[in-house]
Protein backbone atom coordinates (compact mmCIF):
# COMPACT_ATOMS: atom_id res chain seq x y z
CA UNK A 1 0.00 0.00 0.00
CA UNK A 2 1.30 3.45 -1.17
CA UNK A 3 2.28 5.78 1.80
CA UNK A 4 0.02 8.89 2.04
CA UNK A 5 0.26 12.20 4.36
CA UNK A 6 -0.18 11.64 7.65
CA UNK A 7 1.20 8.60 7.74
CA UNK A 8 3.52 7.81 10.27
CA UNK A 9 7.33 6.04 8.49
CA UNK A 10 10.53 5.14 9.51
CA UNK A 11 13.05 6.41 6.46
CA UNK A 12 16.62 6.10 5.91
CA UNK A 13 18.40 8.19 3.30
CA UNK A 14 22.31 10.05 2.28
CA UNK A 15 21.99 13.05 1.26
CA UNK A 16 24.60 13.87 -1.03
CA UNK A 17 25.09 17.65 -3.68
CA UNK A 18 24.48 17.04 -7.39
CA UNK A 19 27.67 19.06 -8.17
CA UNK A 20 30.35 16.46 -7.17
CA UNK A 21 28.34 14.15 -5.20
CA UNK A 22 29.42 15.40 -1.87
CA UNK A 23 27.72 13.80 1.14
CA UNK A 24 25.96 16.22 3.45
CA UNK A 25 23.82 14.42 5.77
CA UNK A 26 22.71 10.61 6.38
CA UNK A 27 21.52 8.06 8.47
CA UNK A 28 23.98 5.51 8.34
CA UNK A 29 27.19 5.75 10.56
CA UNK A 30 28.96 3.20 7.68
CA UNK A 31 28.31 6.08 5.20
CA UNK A 32 29.60 8.95 7.46
CA UNK A 33 32.72 7.37 8.72
CA UNK A 34 33.26 6.70 4.58
CA UNK A 35 32.91 10.34 3.33
CA UNK A 36 34.55 12.01 6.36
CA UNK A 37 31.33 13.63 7.96
CA UNK A 38 31.24 11.37 10.69
CA UNK A 39 30.23 13.21 14.40
CA UNK A 40 31.05 10.81 17.41
CA UNK A 41 27.91 13.05 19.77
CA UNK A 42 25.56 12.30 16.62
CA UNK A 43 22.68 8.97 16.64
CA UNK A 44 22.79 7.13 13.73
CA UNK A 45 19.84 5.74 12.73
CA UNK A 46 16.71 5.37 10.20
CA UNK A 47 14.13 8.08 11.65
CA UNK A 48 10.71 8.40 11.85
CA UNK A 49 8.66 11.06 10.74
CA UNK A 50 5.31 12.12 9.92
CA UNK A 51 4.80 12.57 6.15
CA UNK A 52 3.74 16.13 4.41
CA UNK A 53 4.91 18.02 7.99
CA UNK A 54 8.21 19.15 7.23
CA UNK A 55 10.46 16.75 9.09
CA UNK A 56 12.84 16.50 6.76
CA UNK A 57 13.51 17.93 3.75
CA UNK A 58 10.58 19.41 1.89
CA UNK A 59 11.94 17.70 -1.46
CA UNK A 60 12.55 14.69 0.69
CA UNK A 61 8.99 15.01 2.20
CA UNK A 62 7.15 15.42 -0.95
CA UNK A 63 9.13 11.91 -2.66
CA UNK A 64 7.98 10.03 -0.29
CA UNK A 65 4.22 10.23 -0.62
CA UNK A 66 2.93 7.99 -2.91
CA UNK A 67 5.81 5.44 -2.24
CA UNK A 68 5.85 1.95 -1.02
CA UNK A 69 8.00 0.37 1.62
CA UNK A 70 10.81 -1.78 1.48
CA UNK A 71 12.27 0.02 -2.07
CA UNK A 72 15.40 2.18 -2.55
CA UNK A 73 14.51 5.43 -4.63
CA UNK A 74 16.43 8.34 -5.81
CA UNK A 75 15.47 12.07 -5.82
CA UNK A 76 16.53 15.24 -7.25
CA UNK A 77 15.95 17.87 -5.18
CA UNK A 78 15.95 21.48 -6.44
CA UNK A 79 17.26 24.56 -4.19
CA UNK A 80 13.27 25.93 -3.91
CA UNK A 81 12.39 22.56 -2.01
CA UNK A 82 15.78 21.87 -0.58
CA UNK A 83 17.42 24.34 1.82
CA UNK A 84 16.47 27.85 -0.27
CA UNK A 85 17.26 29.73 -2.62
CA UNK A 86 20.54 32.20 -2.18
CA UNK A 87 18.80 35.30 -1.04
CA UNK A 88 20.38 38.22 -1.39
CA UNK A 89 19.95 39.85 1.48
CA UNK A 90 21.22 37.92 3.62
CA UNK A 91 25.00 38.68 2.47
CA UNK A 92 26.32 41.85 4.76
CA UNK A 93 29.30 44.17 4.42
CA UNK A 94 30.85 44.62 7.94
CA UNK A 95 33.92 45.98 8.79
CA UNK A 96 36.70 44.17 10.27
CA UNK A 97 37.06 45.90 13.24
CA UNK A 98 34.48 44.47 15.06
CA UNK A 99 36.14 41.13 14.86
CA UNK A 100 39.57 42.79 15.52
CA UNK A 101 38.15 43.63 18.96
CA UNK A 102 37.43 40.07 19.92
CA UNK A 103 40.73 39.03 18.50
CA UNK A 104 39.42 37.47 15.40
CA UNK A 105 41.12 37.13 12.02
CA UNK A 106 38.45 36.89 9.51
CA UNK A 107 39.04 34.91 6.47
CA UNK A 108 37.19 33.23 4.14
CA UNK A 109 35.10 30.05 4.47
CA UNK A 110 35.27 31.15 8.45
CA UNK A 111 32.21 30.59 10.35
CA UNK A 112 31.41 33.59 12.26
CA UNK A 113 28.85 34.35 15.35
CA UNK A 114 26.94 38.10 14.58
CA UNK A 115 24.27 38.76 17.26
CA UNK A 116 23.44 35.18 17.02
CA UNK A 117 23.84 34.62 13.90
CA UNK A 118 25.52 32.08 11.84
CA UNK A 119 27.30 33.41 8.99
CA UNK A 120 30.35 32.37 6.87
CA UNK A 121 32.68 35.27 5.84
CA UNK A 122 33.05 35.33 1.78
CA UNK A 123 35.29 37.86 0.99
CA UNK A 124 38.06 39.86 2.78
CA UNK A 125 39.43 43.34 0.99
CA UNK A 126 40.70 45.92 3.30
CA UNK A 127 39.16 46.85 5.97
CA UNK A 128 35.23 45.22 4.54
CA UNK A 129 33.89 41.97 4.95
CA UNK A 130 31.32 39.90 2.98
CA UNK A 131 29.04 37.51 5.39
CA UNK A 132 26.38 34.94 3.77
CA UNK A 133 24.17 34.32 6.23
CA UNK A 134 22.38 32.09 4.26
CA UNK A 135 22.11 28.12 4.97
CA UNK A 136 25.64 26.86 3.66
CA UNK A 137 23.37 24.53 1.07
CA UNK A 138 21.19 27.19 -0.30
CA UNK A 139 21.14 27.55 -4.08
CA UNK A 140 22.39 24.10 -4.01
CA UNK A 141 20.73 21.17 -6.20
CA UNK A 142 20.65 18.08 -4.37
CA UNK A 143 20.04 14.35 -4.57
CA UNK A 144 18.90 12.39 -2.10
CA UNK A 145 19.31 8.44 -1.71
CA UNK A 146 16.38 6.84 0.30
CA UNK A 147 14.59 3.31 1.55
CA UNK A 148 11.08 4.03 3.33
CA UNK A 149 11.57 0.92 5.55
CA UNK A 150 8.21 0.30 7.23
CA UNK A 151 4.85 2.49 7.87
CA UNK A 152 4.66 2.98 11.51
CA UNK A 153 1.09 2.03 13.09
CA UNK A 154 1.94 1.75 16.78
CA UNK A 155 0.68 4.95 18.96
CA UNK A 156 3.45 4.91 21.54
CA UNK A 157 5.83 4.38 18.88
CA UNK A 158 4.56 7.59 17.25
CA UNK A 159 4.59 9.90 20.28
CA UNK A 160 8.10 8.79 20.73
CA UNK A 161 9.19 10.17 17.40
CA UNK A 162 7.30 13.33 18.15
CA UNK A 163 9.11 13.67 21.09
CA UNK A 164 12.44 13.26 19.93
CA UNK A 165 11.45 15.40 16.56
CA UNK A 166 10.56 17.92 19.26
CA UNK A 167 14.35 17.50 21.03
CA UNK A 168 12.66 17.15 24.20
CA UNK A 169 14.77 15.16 26.38
CA UNK A 170 14.46 12.69 29.49
CA UNK A 171 10.49 11.71 28.71
CA UNK A 172 8.74 8.42 29.16
CA UNK A 173 5.82 7.94 27.31
CA UNK A 174 3.00 6.16 28.20
CA UNK A 175 -0.39 5.81 26.54
CA UNK A 176 -4.09 4.95 28.16
CA UNK A 177 -6.87 4.31 25.95
CA UNK A 178 -7.17 8.10 24.34
CA UNK A 179 -4.48 9.60 26.41
CA UNK A 180 -0.82 10.22 26.06
CA UNK A 181 1.66 10.59 29.34
CA UNK A 182 4.27 12.14 29.50
CA UNK A 183 6.36 11.47 32.53
CA UNK A 184 9.49 13.59 33.18
CA UNK A 185 12.09 15.02 36.23
CA UNK A 186 11.97 18.09 34.23
CA UNK A 187 9.80 21.18 34.74
CA UNK A 188 8.65 21.71 31.49
CA UNK A 189 6.89 25.50 30.79
CA UNK A 190 3.43 25.73 29.76
CA UNK A 191 3.81 27.06 26.56
CA UNK A 192 6.27 24.16 25.32
CA UNK A 193 3.44 21.99 27.51
CA UNK A 194 0.65 23.35 24.71
CA UNK A 195 2.56 23.70 21.48
CA UNK A 196 3.66 19.73 22.43
CA UNK A 197 -0.17 18.40 23.44
CA UNK A 198 -1.48 20.35 20.32
CA UNK A 199 1.26 18.55 17.92
CA UNK A 200 0.84 14.99 19.35
CA UNK A 201 -2.69 15.72 19.54
CA UNK A 202 -2.79 16.90 15.84
CA UNK A 203 -0.51 14.04 14.07
CA UNK A 204 -1.31 11.47 16.15
CA UNK A 205 -5.17 11.21 15.56
CA UNK A 206 -5.13 8.05 18.04
CA UNK A 207 -4.71 10.31 21.02
CA UNK A 208 -7.06 12.92 22.28
CA UNK A 209 -5.63 14.02 25.32
CA UNK A 210 -1.76 14.55 26.42
CA UNK A 211 -1.24 14.94 30.20
CA UNK A 212 2.45 16.10 31.63
CA UNK A 213 3.46 14.40 34.97
CA UNK A 214 6.27 15.73 36.82
CA UNK A 215 7.86 12.45 38.63
CA UNK A 216 9.97 13.06 42.14
CA UNK A 217 13.57 11.57 41.87
CA UNK A 218 14.00 8.36 43.92
CA UNK A 219 15.84 8.77 47.64
CA UNK A 220 18.68 6.34 45.96
CA UNK A 221 18.85 9.07 42.79
CA UNK A 222 19.50 12.37 45.36
CA UNK A 223 21.72 10.23 46.86
CA UNK A 224 23.96 10.13 43.94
Amino acid sequence: MAIGKGDFVEVEYTGKLKDGGVVFDTTSEETAKKHGIHDKSAEYRPVIICVGQGHIVRGLDKEIEGRETDKKFTADIKPEDGFGKKNPKLLQLMSTGKFREQEITPVPGLHVNVDGLIGTVRTVTGGRIIIDFNHPLAGKELVYEACIKRKVTDTKEKVDSLIDLLRLKDFEVEIKEKTALLKTRHDIPKAVQERTGNEIKKLVTEIERVEFIKQEEKPSEKTK
